[in-house]
């Protein structure tokens, strides 16, 4: 099934398959917008609930689901959907479909036989997910197998494709997410962040991940504990939530911590970068990340960062040079560095600043690295 159209350079009907609307797929949404070419959305998460056709992201148009289909919790529920997602793409009849995660909505994609498919991985869905089960197997299979093109956003994510499958290299199209370098940026506190929370003469360290187990929430809130024993200038501020929110809160009051760790809830995305520029260092203990956006926004901000030692991380972190790194999972290690860095002194923190900015600024560029996806839409209609 696949109806590529040849329809212009600048007026291509995509269909963006992913399984909500986070940041990341609002800024996809527009990007392909920006491009010219017509983008469609559909959401898994919306799988069973019928909408009229919305422009929420601001970029294009939503698709629905037809009424009846069902929830899908996992690669198992996938096939029963089929049926349905063939309804919307005789619907939509896009140019190109674009899907991930890679054992949800790229697996459904697979399924459906539609061509040319663009397969995007989220990262652990191919470097923690794809060898969970033999059901998660299958799925990353077939999805893999099915795919025109890979879009990954790292050389660990790359790497784990090949090893899956031997994926061919020539199909994969790699380019970190990156960042908007206007809005994440060195500067002053300018929101006066700092003076609010009573914080101003603190060293403040900043996580901005989910509080899920993958992002070792755990491992942070340890290390946390035990650096700020050894340095009580420390505080932390814990953005978003999670379902390992009460679990968070019984340990930050039973630890006396709950004073030091300030947690202002899930914010807006414009509103992230004012906490970049209040804080002294940024921290994710997370069990695995591809290119993760969250670590190049704080490089852009000029932040020296600590962050857990994963070929994701490696590729932008060089320990004791621009930022450090910990075994995953290891909070006393985690522990030292948040120590050391606050011990390294004003000069060594000013020279990671410039370097993790001129790494963002050559490398990191979410406006210069989208136009391989550009590329490879033109690639896969024929262009």
């Amino acid at each position: 099934m696949g109806h590529a159209g040849r329809e212009g350079l600048r007026a291509l009907r995509i269909l963006y398959f992913s399984l909500g609307n986070t940041v990341h797929d609002r800024r996809f949404l527009q990007r392909i917008a920006d491009f010219g070419h017509e983008v469609w959305s559909l959401r898994l998460s919306d799988a069973g609930r019928v909408h009229p056709d919305e422009d929420t992201s601001g970029a294009g148009p939503r698709a629905s689901w037809p009424k009846g289909a069902p929830i899908v919790k996992g690669p198992e529920d996938v096939p029963s959907l089929l049926p349905a997602f063939r309804d919307v793409l005789a619907d939509v009849r896009p140019a190109v479909l674009h899907a991930g995660p890679t054992q949800s909505c790229g697996y459904l994609a697979a399924l459906s036989e539609f061509h040319p498919f663009l397969l995007m991985s989220w990262g652990s869905d191919l470097l923690v997910d794809a060898e969970r089960s033999e059901v998660w197997r299958r799925a990353t299979s077939v999805a893999l197998h099915g795919s025109d093109l890979l879009l990954c956003d790292s050389a660990a994510v790359r790497t784990k494709a090949h090893t899956l499958l031997g994926y061919d290299d020539s199909r994969i199209v790699q380019f970190p997410w990156g960042v908007d370098l206007k809005e994440f940026r060195p500067g002053a506190d300018d929101r006066g962040l700092r003076h609010e929370m009573g914080w101003d003469d603190s060293f403040i360290i900043l996580s901005t991940r989910s509080w899920e187990p993958l992002y070792g929430i755990e491992t942070l809130l340890e290390a946390f504990r035990r650096a700020y024993a050894k340095e009580p200038r420390m505080r932390l501020i814990l953005l978003g939530g999670g379902s390992l929110a009460s679990k968070i809160e019984r340990f930050l009051k039973s630890n006396k911590l709950d004073r030091f760790v300030h947690r202002p809830g899930v914010m807006p995305h414009d509103a992230i970068s004012a906490y970049f520029r209040a804080v002294d260092l940024y921290v994710s203990c997370s069990l695995s990340d591809g290119s993760s956006v969250s670590l190049l926004e704080a490089m852009a901000t000029g932040l020296p960062v600590v962050v857990s030692d994963t070929p994701g991380n490696r590729e932008w972190v060089v320990s004791g040079k621009n930022g450090w790194l910990a075994p995953v999972g290891d909070a006393d290690a985690f522990a030292g560095h948040l120590i050391t860095s606050i011990r390294s002194g004003s000069s060594a923190r000013a020279r990671i600043s410039q370097a993790n900015r001129g790494i963002a600024e050559r490398r990191a560029d979410w406006s210069r690295n989208s136009e391989q996806l550009r590329q490879a839409y033109e690639r896969l209609a024929g262009a």
